[in-house]
């Protein structure tokens, strides 16, 4: 584990990675991956179970492997991952519709906890929020928008916001320019080692992992200031409530 570089009460800005973050990452994406596996097989399921193995995924379990294709990586690498494994189509083709298959599996999503309270006790504490995925931007504005949080957000970026992709610095950036904070005084929360990597690549005060998605505790250590079980602890953590 690293030892973190800025005091938790520091901390003015939080950019939340989005699935295994802030959506249970098996019930929302389990189903979703499925259907982009066929879809890249053109219906032939053999084919597309182990394009699911290549790309990280057990197609009877749903386990999902850390830091796997489909764990972390943005849809034009899952799609070049696909091809790799099989797939009769080319980029041109699956990028745009795996795209369209994560914007509409947004309305299936499950969140790890209640997000409206989170993201009001956050506020509430004057602290800017922001959401940085390596989904479409279109797919992060469905969630906030199906889960009522625009209020709240202060920022979004997905692979395609033209900021660059995870592990790159460049989302984390934009958040500090959109609300005016130094890196120094932004926590990064995520469960994977881009997650980790993006913050440390942007220079930020504070790395969180959490437990809730495909990363473990094994996987996040070497980057990650903390762990967490969930972003529910995220208040404690960042002295806004007093430990039971």
């Amino acid at each position: 584990m690293r030892t973190g570089r800025a005091e938790a009460g520091k901390i003015a800005g939080i950019v939340f990675d989005k699935d295994g973050t802030l959506l249970d990452f098996d019930e929302s994406w389990g189903p979703v991956n499925r259907k982009v596996a066929l879809l890249a097989s053109a219906g032939d399921q053999a084919l597309a179970d182990r394009m699911l193995l290549a790309c990280g995924m057990d197609p009877e379990t749903g386990h999902i492997v850390p830091d796997s294709l489909l764990a972390v990586a943005n849809t034009a690498e899952i799609a070049a991952g696909l091809i790799a494994a099989g797939s009769p189509l080319d980029l041109k083709t699956l990028v745009p519709e795996i795209d369209n298959l994560f914007a509409e599996a947004s309305g299936l999503s499950v969140p790890v906890t209640d997000l409206v309270a989170l993201f009001s006790e956050l506020k509430a504490a004057g602290l800017k929020l922001g959401i940085a995925s390596s989904d479409n931007e279109r797919s992060i504005r469905n969630i906030v928008s199906r889960f009522g949080i625009g209020e709240y957000v202060d920022y979004v970026a997905g692979y395609d916001s033209g900021h660059g992709t995870k592990p790159g610095p460049g989302m984390v950036l934009g958040f500090c320019r959109e609300t005016g904070l130094d890196p120094a005084m932004v926590a990064v929360v995520g469960d994977s080692n881009h997650d980790m990597h993006m913050g440390l690549n942007a220079g930020v005060g504070l790395t969180v992992g959490v437990l809730s998605g495909t990363g473990s505790r094994a996987s996040l250590e070497e980057a990650a200031d903390v762990c967490l079980d969930d972003v529910t602890e995220l208040a404690e953590l960042l002295g806004l409530r007093a430990l039971a």
